[in-house]
Protein backbone atom coordinates (compact mmCIF):
# COMPACT_ATOMS: atom_id res chain seq x y z
CA UNK A 1 0.00 0.00 0.00
CA UNK A 2 2.98 2.82 0.70
CA UNK A 3 3.98 2.35 -2.62
CA UNK A 4 0.88 2.63 -4.21
CA UNK A 5 -0.12 6.08 -1.89
CA UNK A 6 3.20 7.37 -2.22
CA UNK A 7 3.65 7.01 -5.97
CA UNK A 8 0.19 8.33 -6.60
CA UNK A 9 1.64 11.09 -4.32
CA UNK A 10 4.42 11.90 -6.07
CA UNK A 11 3.83 11.43 -10.03
CA UNK A 12 0.30 10.23 -10.99
CA UNK A 13 -1.57 12.90 -9.02
CA UNK A 14 0.80 15.72 -9.49
CA UNK A 15 0.63 15.45 -13.66
CA UNK A 16 -3.34 14.47 -13.92
CA UNK A 17 -3.40 18.07 -11.61
CA UNK A 18 -1.68 19.80 -13.98
CA UNK A 19 -2.89 18.58 -17.16
CA UNK A 20 -6.48 19.31 -16.15
CA UNK A 21 -5.22 22.91 -14.59
CA UNK A 22 -3.89 24.30 -18.16
CA UNK A 23 -7.30 22.62 -19.86
CA UNK A 24 -9.73 24.33 -17.68
CA UNK A 25 -6.81 27.53 -17.53
CA UNK A 26 -5.78 27.87 -21.16
CA UNK A 27 -2.44 30.63 -21.20
CA UNK A 28 -1.95 28.90 -17.47
CA UNK A 29 2.25 29.04 -17.08
CA UNK A 30 3.35 25.08 -17.15
CA UNK A 31 5.73 25.02 -14.88
CA UNK A 32 4.19 27.22 -12.43
CA UNK A 33 1.14 24.86 -12.46
CA UNK A 34 2.77 21.34 -12.08
CA UNK A 35 5.01 23.29 -10.12
CA UNK A 36 2.09 23.92 -7.62
CA UNK A 37 0.50 20.70 -7.74
CA UNK A 38 3.76 18.42 -7.41
CA UNK A 39 4.11 21.04 -4.04
CA UNK A 40 0.00 20.04 -2.77
CA UNK A 41 0.53 16.35 -3.72
CA UNK A 42 4.22 15.37 -3.39
CA UNK A 43 4.66 17.95 -0.07
CA UNK A 44 1.31 19.02 1.31
CA UNK A 45 -1.00 15.89 1.16
CA UNK A 46 2.30 13.21 1.21
CA UNK A 47 3.89 15.11 4.61
CA UNK A 48 0.60 15.45 5.99
CA UNK A 49 0.02 11.85 5.41
CA UNK A 50 3.36 10.81 6.53
CA UNK A 51 2.66 12.72 9.31
CA UNK A 52 -0.51 11.43 10.84
CA UNK A 53 0.49 8.20 10.05
CA UNK A 54 3.90 8.45 11.85
CA UNK A 55 2.16 9.79 15.12
CA UNK A 56 -0.66 7.03 15.44
CA UNK A 57 1.51 4.18 14.34
CA UNK A 58 5.22 4.86 14.84
CA UNK A 59 6.06 1.17 14.31
CA UNK A 60 5.85 1.83 10.90
CA UNK A 61 8.29 4.14 10.40
CA UNK A 62 10.61 2.43 12.52
CA UNK A 63 10.05 -0.66 10.63
CA UNK A 64 11.09 1.42 7.47
CA UNK A 65 14.20 2.75 9.45
CA UNK A 66 14.93 -1.34 9.80
CA UNK A 67 13.67 -2.09 13.10
CA UNK A 68 11.72 -4.43 14.48
CA UNK A 69 11.43 -3.63 18.02
CA UNK A 70 11.55 0.08 18.39
CA UNK A 71 13.53 1.79 20.97
CA UNK A 72 12.70 4.61 23.04
CA UNK A 73 14.92 6.62 21.48
CA UNK A 74 13.49 5.65 17.95
CA UNK A 75 9.68 6.55 19.10
CA UNK A 76 11.16 9.76 20.35
CA UNK A 77 12.95 10.71 16.42
CA UNK A 78 9.70 9.02 14.63
CA UNK A 79 7.62 11.33 17.01
CA UNK A 80 9.80 14.72 16.27
CA UNK A 81 9.84 13.27 12.68
CA UNK A 82 6.08 13.19 12.76
CA UNK A 83 5.50 16.99 13.55
CA UNK A 84 7.99 17.92 11.11
CA UNK A 85 6.00 16.39 8.10
CA UNK A 86 2.73 17.67 9.87
CA UNK A 87 3.91 21.40 9.80
CA UNK A 88 5.89 21.01 6.08
CA UNK A 89 2.45 18.86 5.04
CA UNK A 90 0.21 21.69 6.54
CA UNK A 91 2.89 24.24 4.53
CA UNK A 92 2.28 22.52 1.68
CA UNK A 93 -1.29 22.97 1.46
CA UNK A 94 -0.87 26.39 0.85
CA UNK A 95 0.11 26.11 -2.07
CA UNK A 96 -3.35 26.41 -3.25
CA UNK A 97 -3.65 30.30 -1.80
CA UNK A 98 -3.44 32.89 -4.66
CA UNK A 99 0.83 34.17 -4.90
CA UNK A 100 1.87 31.46 -1.69
CA UNK A 101 2.99 28.31 -3.69
CA UNK A 102 6.45 29.49 -4.57
CA UNK A 103 7.12 30.32 -1.15
CA UNK A 104 5.64 26.75 0.31
CA UNK A 105 6.62 24.69 -2.00
CA UNK A 106 10.34 25.69 -1.78
CA UNK A 107 9.92 25.39 1.68
CA UNK A 108 8.87 21.47 0.80
CA UNK A 109 10.94 21.32 -1.51
CA UNK A 110 13.80 21.83 0.86
CA UNK A 111 12.92 19.63 3.75
CA UNK A 112 12.61 16.68 0.47
CA UNK A 113 15.75 17.32 -1.09
CA UNK A 114 17.55 17.29 2.33
CA UNK A 115 15.30 13.85 3.39
CA UNK A 116 17.16 12.39 0.02
CA UNK A 117 20.20 13.26 1.36
CA UNK A 118 19.77 11.97 4.82
CA UNK A 119 18.67 8.82 3.13
CA UNK A 120 21.86 8.42 0.77
CA UNK A 121 24.03 8.09 3.82
CA UNK A 122 22.44 4.64 5.01
CA UNK A 123 23.90 1.85 2.98
CA UNK A 124 21.36 -0.58 4.33
CA UNK A 125 18.28 1.31 2.68
CA UNK A 126 15.10 -1.32 2.26
CA UNK A 127 12.95 -1.23 -0.39
CA UNK A 128 10.58 1.14 1.08
CA UNK A 129 13.82 3.71 1.98
CA UNK A 130 14.68 3.48 -1.39
CA UNK A 131 11.59 4.35 -2.56
CA UNK A 132 11.20 7.00 0.04
CA UNK A 133 14.78 8.20 -1.31
CA UNK A 134 13.84 8.64 -5.56
CA UNK A 135 10.77 9.75 -4.31
CA UNK A 136 12.35 12.81 -2.01
CA UNK A 137 14.79 13.88 -4.87
CA UNK A 138 12.51 13.73 -7.75
CA UNK A 139 9.66 15.92 -5.41
CA UNK A 140 12.40 18.08 -3.78
CA UNK A 141 14.35 18.94 -7.50
CA UNK A 142 10.56 19.33 -9.03
CA UNK A 143 9.64 21.58 -6.61
CA UNK A 144 12.66 23.68 -6.04
CA UNK A 145 13.01 24.61 -9.42
CA UNK A 146 9.46 25.95 -9.90
CA UNK A 147 9.27 27.16 -6.76
CA UNK A 148 12.61 29.43 -7.59
CA UNK A 149 11.11 30.01 -11.30
CA UNK A 150 7.84 31.53 -9.69
CA UNK A 151 9.46 33.41 -7.19
CA UNK A 152 11.57 34.76 -10.06
CA UNK A 153 8.05 35.50 -11.65
CA UNK A 154 6.47 37.14 -9.02
CA UNK A 155 9.17 39.38 -8.12
CA UNK A 156 9.96 40.80 -11.27
CA UNK A 157 13.93 39.53 -10.64
CA UNK A 158 13.38 37.89 -14.56
CA UNK A 159 13.14 42.05 -15.70
CA UNK A 160 15.74 43.19 -13.28
CA UNK A 161 18.72 40.93 -14.42
CA UNK A 162 17.09 41.02 -18.13
CA UNK A 163 17.10 44.35 -18.32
Amino acid sequence: MYFVVVGLQTVVLPLVSGVIHLVVVPGADPVAVFGMWWAFWGVGTRLLFAGIVQLVKPDVTAGIMGSTEPTVAERTVTRELAQANLAFGAVGLLVLVPGWWPVAGLAGGVYLFLAFLGHVGNRDRNAKEDFALWTDLVVGVVVILAGLWGLWGLWGLWSVLAG
